[in-house]
């Protein structure tokens, strides 16, 4: 079972129609807990009222803003799924690829970048990353409520998957071609590296060609949840461009 804390995460949980044990309320707490009753309240949702101090424990942290809930553990999807998500909008897919992401709060930054950018999958790999928590769920804003997410043992084969689907594999690399000078259209997964490390060689290497954000001051890059924002808007511009040129 899961847990989910805070109000939007919680909300959009309830949203998508994930499965509730129940809810736990800090009493007397007001603002947009009220939303999130009501609509607790439609679905039948079992709630509990405590005091801060126990809902504190439960969260394990002071970051609930007054909320907590007990779910049913995140479904993982297939690969099939971000593809057939993509033909049923008539898009051509855009898949995010992560080799390695540790941190669950870049993780989260990221699905909900990714969420906001129109991506129709996220691929992380089993072993060697963060998956789905509640401190990500809670950094994505519930963004993981409306985005697939696939979790593969092995990221070569799900990129070569992607290309015998007829996706071209494009790394997120500080030796690439300047992002906004490469197109970027068609059906692509973009492959970004994790924290440390970056991109394996070998994933690297399963690339078809590989991108680069430039920087114009004193560092040499962007961490991995903001170099991902600034590189899916830049594909969902180009495809904006594309339907209207």
């Amino acid at each position: 079972m899961d847990k989910i804390v805070g109000r939007n995460p919680v909300l959009e949980a309830i949203r998508a129609g994930r499965n509730f044990e129940k809810l736990v309320v800090q009493q007397n707490a007001g603002g947009s807990i009220q939303k999130i009753l009501d609509q607790a309240g439609e679905r039948h949702i079992p709630v509990q009222h405590v005091d801060k101090s126990a809902l504190d424990r439960l969260a394990g942290n002071g970051g609930h803003q007054g909320v907590l809930a007990f779910v049913s553990d995140f479904c993982y999807a297939q690969i099939e799924d971000m593809l057939a998500a993509a033909r049923d909008k008539n898009e051509d897919p855009l898949i995010l690829v992560l080799d390695g992401m540790e941190d669950p709060h870049n993780l989260g930054a990221i699905l909900r970048s990714a969420e906001g950018a129109g991506v129709h999958g996220v691929i992380i790999p089993l072993r060697r990353s963060v998956g789905i928590t509640d401190v990500v769920a809670k950094t994505s804003s519930g963004a993981i409520e409306h985005i697939p997410v696939a979790r593969e043992p092995n990221i070569r084969e799900a990129l070569k998957k992607l290309q015998n689907a007829g996706l071209w594999a494009a790394a997120l690399d500080m030796d690439g071609e300047r992002y906004f000078e490469k197109d970027l259209t068609g059906g692509l997964a973009l492959v970004i590296g994790g924290e440390g490390g970056g991109l394996r060689r070998l994933v690297k290497e399963t690339c078809d060609f590989a991108v680069s954000i430039p920087m114009y001051g004193r560092l040499a890059s962007l961490n991995a949840s903001a170099a991902a924002a600034v590189t899916l808007y830049e594909i969902k511009r180009q495809r904006i461009m594309q339907t209207r040129g």
